[in-house]
């Protein structure tokens, strides 16, 4: 049975020296992991793609459904781990979830990563 990571609260976006700049804490390395592993999958990776490129800045659960083919409860299941983690907000509309990337929280990824990235 895999291991599982310890709960960390990584709701904002990270916020630590750049891997490259030296040797990071294992409070550092366990935030990043927990991000990298909400990125892992390539349902939520689309996911994200679907909301970055969404002309209203926003799109519905059941739109994001029907974009990936997939069960609006799947798909619920892949925004909440990407919510959990920062790089989704979700709101409720009466019976509708809408949900938006937070692009912040994906530079802040990547700077972590290479601070020469997103320049």
């Amino acid at each position: 049975m895999p291991k599982t990571l310890p709960v960390v609260d990584v709701s904002a976006p990270v916020c630590c020296s750049p891997v490259a700049a030296g040797p990071v804490s294992d409070d550092a390395a366990l935030e990043i992991a927990l991000r990298l592993k909400a990125l892992a999958d390539p349902v939520r990776v689309k996911l994200m793609s679907l909301l970055f490129s969404s002309g209203a800045g926003e799109e519905c659960s059941c739109d994001l459904a029907a974009a990936v083919g997939l069960a609006e409860s799947t798909v619920s299941h892949h925004l909440s781990q990407l919510r959990r983690t920062g790089f989704v907000e979700s709101e409720r509309r009466g019976m509708n979830v809408y949900h938006r990337a937070r692009h912040e929280s994906l530079v802040a990824l990547c700077s972590v990563l290479d601070p020469h990235c997103c320049r």
